[in-house]
């Protein structure tokens, strides 16, 4: 029972960290720009979190502008990505669209896709590191691990359902998924720790 509890409170500790980086990391994305840098510094965060490491909002911001410094091409490629999106979905909101609804999905499930592979990349990161790198191996990932590239994309859809609902849930939210990506990327470690012990 004790050990039960501890267990309960160990949780709801790292549920707690999760929704406080969830503010920090949407303080940081603001400009948009900066998304990629944030999503790092909050994946640095709650990942020195996990591991017992002395980490606050100081340590958060020195991440960010860290990465800021390597990310802003990546950025600038977010916004673009994100302006295309968004001019194809009002594109197919048009009457008269042949095949509407299947490019619709098409659109949908490739923005999830290279979310996804952002978010391997962010949570990946560590300074000096490049962003190409990352996301070169994020993508590979994204191939090979489906079962985690599943779990990514269901924590989007449920963000993307928050913000629909109320959109003050994108902040609990986006540190939840943060904490997923995090999370993900250290299972996938660990199971190929394991195959190689195998």
């Amino acid at each position: 029972m004790a050990r039960s509890r501890q267990a309960f409170g160990e949780g709801f500790a790292l549920l707690a960290e999760c929704l406080l980086t969830g503010v920090w990391l949407l303080l940081a994305a603001l400009p948009v720009v900066t998304i990629p840098a944030a999503l790092a510094a909050a994946s640095r965060h709650v990942a020195a979190y996990v591991d017992g490491e002395s980490t606050g909002w100081g340590g958060f911001w020195a991440d960010f502008r860290t990465a800021w410094g390597a990310s802003w091409r990546t950025g600038l490629a977010l916004v673009g990505a994100g302006l295309l999106v968004t001019l194809n979905l009002l594109v197919l909101a048009q009457e008269g669209v042949p095949g509407r609804p299947g490019f619709a999905l098409a659109t949908f499930i490739v923005a999830g896709l290279a979310a996804t592979v952002l978010l391997r990349a962010a949570a990946a990161w560590a300074p000096g590191t490049r962003w190409r790198s990352l996301l070169a191996a994020s993508l590979a990932e994204t191939r090979g691990d489906a079962s985690g590239t599943a779990i990514l994309l269901g924590g989007l859809a449920v963000l993307v359902a928050c913000a629909w609902a109320l959109w003050l849930l994108v902040v609990p939210m986006s540190g939840c998924l943060v904490g997923a990506a995090v999370a993900v990327r250290r299972r996938r470690i660990a199971r190929e720790a394991e195959e190689r012990r195998v």
